[in-house]
């Protein structure tokens, strides 16, 4: 696909067709992460799950020596059955 880069107020942009956001599988509002590899412009859809927030990404900000534990909830205070 040839096409030109714009200006569109004080920022450049680039338009893509329908058929090229299809095969990317980007849709309008998606998150794109842009780069800049060996002198080209890459754009690659962000991929999470559920949302905005990746688990992978999550857990990696975990300092490496967090332990789970229980907590202590106190007694029931209705029907709950333990």
């Amino acid at each position: 696909m040839l096409t030109k880069l714009q200006k569109w107020g004080n920022s450049q942009g680039v338009r893509f067709t329908k058929a090229i956001l299809d095969q990317a599988q980007i849709r309008v509002g998606d998150q794109v992460n842009v780069s800049v590899r060996k002198g080209r412009i890459i754009v690659e859809p962000v991929r999470t799950v559920r949302g905005e927030y990746d688990l992978k990404d999550l857990i990696s900000k975990l300092p490496e020596d967090y332990r789970t534990g229980e907590a202590d909830w106190g007694p029931p205070v209705g029907k709950e059955t333990w």
